[in-house]
């Protein structure tokens, strides 16, 4: 192809390819709303361990006393064995033994798995509020795709995950080798302690540590909330198009609705023509303003407005008024007041009461010459 020298050439670029595939836009309610309902919501899981280690711990604090005495029973309970040493291991008895034990581990850990259980309800509804969905339990192929899985190994999340694990585990070495080195003149000397005591000194310890460990992962929970809020609504985020799109989707195509308004409006217009050949008088100014009025007292206390309009649309009520033989009348302020302050459909106030009045006196008597 030959160009003209010094002939430029100008193409035509629509900017808009560019930036409708880019998500720069914060995600819509519409879009959020359906992200929650698929279970992808902005959920740490690390406040609900550090809540868990802390509450859990306190609660084996709280009824180590009861968990004593189960335990001790159960102890008792096997010392009691000793006498029954010929059928122990007898079938039946060997039965009744381990429905015995587990029952009573069963209601030792009872109270702590009600915690348990009540805390991670409470921390994720905390979190996300209470939507139980079970899409994400749903088989979902591209999780069995090898190449998903490789993405899924070497992604930011998963390096997070790593950072964190790292975190943690930094910070229960810590705790725990603080911990026991500040006892560790009490811990030289479990071996001189009766059973009872170290059993209770090693627990209490244990507890304590567990608990200090639940309050540094606090600090991780609350970092990872904001990570998890950030990352949700980045992973969310929309182009321009898909913005638009979604508009068109809720609230309708643009054009659509004008359209829609439009032939409303001309049905509204027709209607109100229609009414014309009904009106007792219409009032003009005359050339830009046309109201037109009807007063039934069996009906309405005051006169209607069955049309109004300015212009051609005044002409266009002129026109209908005279093919119908309806009296018009030039007053130019109470047309124009009329026009300004009553809707088609509506009363007049009753601060144009008087002025109406002495309209339709003078229409009503020509009525009458008429007929006469």
């Amino acid at each position: 192809m030959k160009f003209e020298k010094g002939k430029k050439l100008y193409i035509d670029i629509n900017l808009h390819f560019f930036d409708d595939g880019e998500k720069t836009e914060q995600p819509t309610p519409k879009k959020l709303e359906k992200a929650r309902e698929q279970g992808q919501v902005a959920m740490s899981k690390e406040i609900a361990t550090a809540i868990l280690l802390i509450f859990g711990f306190l609660s084996i604090k709280i009824f180590a006393g009861y968990m004593y005495d189960g335990s001790a029973e159960i102890i008792m309970y096997n010392f009691s064995l000793i006498e029954d040493i010929d059928v122990i291991f007898e079938k039946q008895y060997m039965i009744q033994f381990i429905l015995f034990l587990l029952g009573k581990i069963f209601f030792i850990c009872l109270p702590i798995f009600i915690v348990i259980i009540i805390l991670g309800v409470a921390t994720n509804v905390m979190q996300v509020g209470w939507h139980p969905t079970a899409e994400p339990l749903k088989p979902k192929l591209s999780n069995l795709s090898p190449l998903n899985g490789i993405k899924r190994m070497f992604s930011v999340r998963t390096l997070v995950e790593f950072i964190k694990s790292l975190i943690k585990l930094f910070f229960v070495i810590y705790v725990v080798y603080v911990g026991v080195v500040d006892e560790l003149p009490i811990i030289k000397t479990l071996m001189f302690m009766n059973v009872s005591k170290g059993f209770i000194y090693v627990g209490d310890l244990c507890v304590d540590l567990g608990i200090k460990i639940g309050c540094y992962f606090v600090i991780i929970a609350a970092a990872d909330f904001i990570y998890q809020k950030r990352s949700h609504i980045k992973k969310l985020k929309m182009s321009k198009q898909e913005v638009k799109d979604e508009y068109k989707n809720v609230e309708g195509d643009p054009q659509v609705k004008g359209q829609i308004k439009q032939k409303m409006r001309q049905a509204s217009m027709r209607r109100m023509m229609q009414q014309v050949p009904d009106a007792d008088v219409i009032i003009t100014n005359p050339t830009h303003y046309a109201v037109a009025l009807k007063y039934d007292k069996e009906k309405a206390d005051a006169p209607i407005v069955l049309a109004k309009g300015v212009d051609h649309l005044a002409r266009r009520i002129k026109e209908i008024a005279k093919d119908n033989d309806v009296e018009i009348v030039e007053n130019r302020p109470l047309a124009r007041a009329l026009y300004n302050t009553v809707d088609v459909g509506r009363q007049i106030p009753p601060e144009l009461y008087q002025a109406v009045a002495d309209v339709l006196a003078f229409v009503y008597n020509l009525k009458n010459k008429k007929l006469n």
